[in-house]
């Protein structure tokens, strides 16, 4: 019976393992007026959006949207930073899991230009 309780518990953490290997952290800052990446380049898979605020003086947030489909009700929700990035902070959005195509990435707060994500 010990064994059979090891054996699971060993199983359990490497599926809680597993799992989050597979969510990767993509990092963002803000600056005023821009994001200091021009453009990112990722493989289909699941991301957590992690957004710094260097000194811009004032909350700044974070929207990801299919390229060409900018709108709110367009939005990809996930990716909203959980709560707004202080000045000199730094928040996370949900898990986002991004399929191949291209989106763009701006922040209406700040406010920035619309740089391109691609999947690939």
């Amino acid at each position: 019976m010990k064994k059979v309780i090891a054996i699971l518990i060993v199983l359990v953490g490497f599926a809680f393992q597993a799992n989050a290997q597979e969510v990767k952290t993509v990092a963002l800052e803000q600056t005023k007026g821009e994001f200091t990446q021009k453009s990112l380049t990722l493989s289909e898979g699941t991301y957590v959006f992690e957004i710094a605020n260097n000194k811009v003086g004032h909350d700044v947030g974070f929207v990801l949207a299919p390229k060409g489909k900018v709108e709110q009700k367009d939005h990809i929700k996930n990716a909203y930073v959980t709560s707004l990035v202080k000045n000199n902070g730094k928040s996370t959005s949900k898990k986002v899991t991004l399929k191949k195509g291209e989106y763009v990435y701006f922040c209406p707060l700040n406010p920035t230009p619309q740089y391109t994500l691609t999947v690939k």
